[in-house]
Parts: C-alpha cells; sequence; structure tokens
C-alpha cells in the first residue's frame, strides 16, 4: 500500500484517538499537504517540533493498527466486495459456480466483521 494511502487510512480510522493539537498538525501535513516550515508556522512550534509530532502520530496509529487490524479488515472486505461485484458481472464461468463463490465471500465477510 502507498504511503500516503496507508497514512489517511490509519488517520480516517484511528484519528479521533489523537489529540485535538495532534489531529491538526497531522491533517495539515497527510491532508492539507502542509510543508513543516507552513505547519510551524500556523501552529507556533518548531519546524523540528512538527516533524518529531507527525513521527509520533504515525507511530501511534501504526501501534493502533498492530493491535485492531481494523485497515486491514477493511481492505480484505473490500477485495472481497470487488470480487463479488465482478462475479456478479461475469456470464462467462457457470451460473452455479458464481454463486457458490458469491455466497462462499460473503460469508467470509459476515464472519470477518
Amino acid at each position: 500500500m502507498d504511503r500516503i494511502l496507508e497514512q489517511n487510512l490509519l488517520y480516517d480510522f484511528y484519528g479521533e484517538l489523537l489529540t485535538e493539537h495532534q489531529q491538526r498538525v497531522y491533517e495539515d501535513a497527510v491532508y492539507n499537504d502542509m510543508s513543516l516550515s507552513e505547519i510551524a508556522g500556523e501552529q507556533g512550534i518548531s519546524r523540528q517540533g512538527v516533524h518529531d509530532l507527525i513521527k509520533r502520530c504515525d507511530r501511534i496509529l501504526q501501534d493502533y493498527e498492530s493491535k485492531l487490524h481494523l485497515v486491514e479488515r477493511f481492505m480484505a472486505a473490500k477485495e472481497k466486495i470487488g470480487e463479488i461485484e465482478q462475479l456478479t458481472a461475469e456470464d462467462t464461468t457457470d451460473p452455479e459456480e458464481r454463486m457458490r463463490r458469491i455466497r462462499e465471500l460473503s460469508r467470509s465477510l459476515l464472519k470477518e466483521w
């Protein structure tokens, strides 16, 4: 998974668990694509302080993911839903086999969540 997408997903799932200050700085860096200097000026802290805070937030978000696996589960579910979508659009394979695979995927999704 590319770094920016990973940061976005981690923040979407766990960002509310950061402090308001951490949220503001992280959003400015990741979502608003602001430079460290811009964020430092806006937040009234040093450029190095911004850098350290972003790294700390990355670690915190990664720690949550390593314990809860919500992003991992979301990506797996998204992949299975994509496969179900593809199976419903197909006309080339045996209909019974397609239905069997769709049921298998949907049961798997229900067990995961």
